[in-house]
């Protein structure tokens, strides 16, 4: 039986045609996501979402432009669990994604007087997660507006090993996906700081249709035969998985 291991992203795609090498590896640029996963009223949540039209995007827009955060984005829930929205910002360390977020907050009250638009009501509660890129272009590619993420379970003690084989094993296939023009972008991330996920891939597409059927297609080109001895042990370290899909309502990158 087909193991549905989606190796995907939650934010873009890499500019080299093929997996980096491992000199080019070793010079690129470390990315880091701070994201805020929030739990939303769902009859009130698109509210939420004009209020982040309004009063957040004009803010982090700005700040991707001067330079303070490597880019931005908000997710609006598809299918799965609980999560309703997402708010992410990049950096290039983890103190940078914690200093641009007090700076962001400063800024964003500053902008609209400190009043409380209410958003808080709306979305009253929220789980944060600090990732790190690992592979992909996530932060580098742009992405579709349809994008399937799924949140890992691993092996704590064999979470590096995954992280190998999909650098050897998934990266080529996700790449031709990429220059065929049947995916936008994907990403591998690794849990620094959050909850219980240790694993985040995403994937992008134009349309959800697009997605699945790129998505079935690199499965069946990497699980295909069951022969495949280093996917399969991928399969035993990261045995467990949420999947979402998420519309990206706005994003920016510099």
């Amino acid at each position: 039986m087909k193991k549905y291991v989606l190796i995907c992203i939650l934010a873009m795609a890499i500019t080299a045609p093929m997996a980096l090498s491992a000199e080019e590896d070793k010079n690129k640029e470390e990315r880091y996501i701070y994201a805020t996963y929030f739990y939303c009223n769902t009859a009130t949540q698109e509210k939420a979402d004009e209020l982040v039209k309004k009063n957040t995007a004009p803010v982090y827009d700005a700040a991707v432009a001067d330079g303070t955060i490597k880019g931005w984005g908000w997710l609006s829930h598809h299918t799965g669990g609980q999560w309703r929205r997402i708010q992410y910002h990049s950096s290039d360390s983890v103190a940078g994604l914690l200093k641009a977020q007090e700076t962001l907050g400063t800024r964003v009250d500053e902008a609209t007087g400190g009043a409380d638009d209410g958003f808080g009501e709306i979305c009253n509660a929220h789980d944060d997660y600090i990732w790190k890129v690992e592979a992909g272009g996530v932060g580098t590619q742009e992405r579709a507006s349809a994008s399937l993420s799924v949140y890992h379970i691993c092996n704590f003690a064999k979470e590096e090993r995954a992280d190998e084989i999909v650098k050897k094993v998934f990266a080529p296939v996700y790449e031709k996906a990429v220059a065929a023009g049947k995916i936008k972008s994907w990403g591998w991330l690794s849990h620094q700081v959050g909850g219980k996920y240790r694993r985040l891939g995403t994937m992008t597409a134009a349309n959800y249709d697009d997605l699945f059927t790129a998505w079935g297609e690199i499965l069946e080109e990497i699980y295909g035969d069951g022969d495949n001895a280093e996917a399969n042990e991928f399969s035993t370290i990261c045995g467990s998985h949420s999947d979402y899909l998420w519309d990206i309502v706005h994003e920016k990158s510099s």
